[in-house]
């Protein structure tokens, strides 16, 4: 236990928890985020550099707030959701935002539900500090949204198994250290049947990650290849040939990571939010169809976030956000893209042209390019990955068809097919 972690636990009173909080925050918030604070997130980030943020995480981590709800063992402070939520008020103004999103969103729900302790004591508490970031290898050129047709291999040699093959679209995949990952171990059975769930060190031999440039010139995702790549068996999480099983926690807190505000994961990927879009509208001249349009965008938002608010609430409780993370991710990535289009919208011609100076052609003159293009229309461009990325929103209906309202599943006439006899 570290001497920074707050002395407050499930018998404290809630008067208890404000004021070892507020005291907390006295000491080891800047005190010119502090300031900042009362004015918003604009304002804070002005005093607050993302390098800066990350420096003094570690801060956060030791305290136990920034997952409360969590065991004392892996860095959290063993609160009931209802007290977690006192501590949670008092550090809302500040914008504390939790680093290393698919660690805690997609690496830690696999973790609870199918790691052994062993495993949950040596990668949570680092991945709550941030020390050791995370990835998600799932997808891969031949099986994306049809994701359990996945072709990369792991063969078992003694304590190590040895994975081969490439993946793709893995957010952040060239800032991470560790990766999680599933692997065809037995070819002779369904494809459901016979994958594995690994955690991959990114910095073993054989691994090779390559950067993709997105429409909006900057680097999210990548490409990884993985050439005999050795993982010990005690980084496998789940029994072998399980792995779709433990794939379905991470997929689950995927989609509710990305179902934006009231989630409790990423609130926007791709632009400003509802608040962003009616201070835009304030400073500029619009008309009754304009607000209107936004009329009908705040009362989205709002729906949305007493929705995620639900998922939340049950996953604080204990629980797992299942399948009805979906409807969550299904509208965000549909009301995200209608936020940033209006946003572009407003800002009129300055969202589709303007000067990136004078730059050789090539790599920096993207980066150049990128560099000087608007919010607005970043956020824009960036949001039309929000209909495919967790989950395309047809896959997530389906989810939400069979599982939510129980409707019967979609014909599949290699259902129980060997995964080495399905034509691809």
């Amino acid at each position: 236990m570290t001497p920074d972690r707050l002395s407050i636990d499930a018998t404290s009173s809630d008067d208890e928890i404000r004021e070892a909080v507020a005291a907390w925050v006295a000491e080891h918030v800047p005190q010119a985020w502090r300031d900042a604070a009362p004015h918003g997130r604009l304002a804070i980030r002005e005093v607050r550099p993302r390098a800066d943020y990350e420096a003094w995480y570690p801060t956060f981590a030791a305290s136990g707030l920034a997952v409360a709800t969590w065991p004392v063992a892996y860095r959290g402070l063993n609160l009931p959701p209802a007290k977690a939520r006192v501590a949670e008020a008092v550090l809302a103004p500040l914008n504390l935002g939790r680093l290393n999103p698919l660690g805690l969103h997609n690496t830690a729900p696999a973790l609870f539900a199918h790691g052994t302790e062993e495993q949950r004591l040596r990668f949570l508490p680092p991945l709550v500090a941030n020390q050791e970031r995370w990835c998600q290898m799932f997808s891969e050129p031949g099986a994306g949204s049809d994701l359990a047709s996945l072709a990369m291999q792991a063969e078992r040699d003694g304590d190590e198994w040895i994975l081969t093959g490439q993946k793709v679209w893995s957010t952040w995949a060239h800032q991470s250290e560790f990766a999680i990952c599933l692997a065809r171990t037995d070819p002779t059975v369904a494809k459901r049947r016979g994958i594995t769930y690994f955690l991959v060190d990114l910095s073993s031999p054989g691994v090779e990650v390559r950067p993709l440039r997105h429409i909006g010139g900057e680097v999210d995702f990548n490409e990884v290849w993985l050439d005999e790549v050795r993982v010990p068996d005690f980084h496998r999480v789940g029994a072998a040939g399980d792995g779709w099983r433990v794939a379905a926690s991470t997929l689950a807190g995927e989609r509710q990571m990305v179902a934006g505000a009231g989630s409790g994961g990423v609130d926007r990927i791709g632009g400003g939010g509802i608040d962003s879009l009616l201070n835009q509208a304030r400073q500029a001249s619009i008309g009754p169809v304009e607000r209107d349009r936004l009329m009908q965008l705040y009362c989205e938002e709002m729906v949305r976030a007493w929705t995620n608010e639900r998922v939340r609430a049950t996953v604080k409780a204990g629980g797992t956000p299942g399948p009805a993370a979906s409807i969550g991710k299904v509208h965000q990535s549909q009301l995200n893209q209608a936020l940033q289009l209006a946003a572009a919208d407003l800002m009129g011609m300055g969202s589709v042209a303007w000067p990136s100076g004078e730059q050789p052609v090539g790599l920096d003159s993207m980066e150049a390019w990128a560099a000087a293009m608007p919010y607005a229309a970043k956020g824009m461009l960036r949001s039309r990955a929000n209909t495919i990325e967790g989950g395309t929103t047809e896959v997530n209906k389906n989810v939400i068809g069979e599982k939510v309202l129980g409707l019967p599943r979609e014909p599949d006439p290699y259902h129980d097919m060997a995964w080495q006899d399905v034509p691809r």
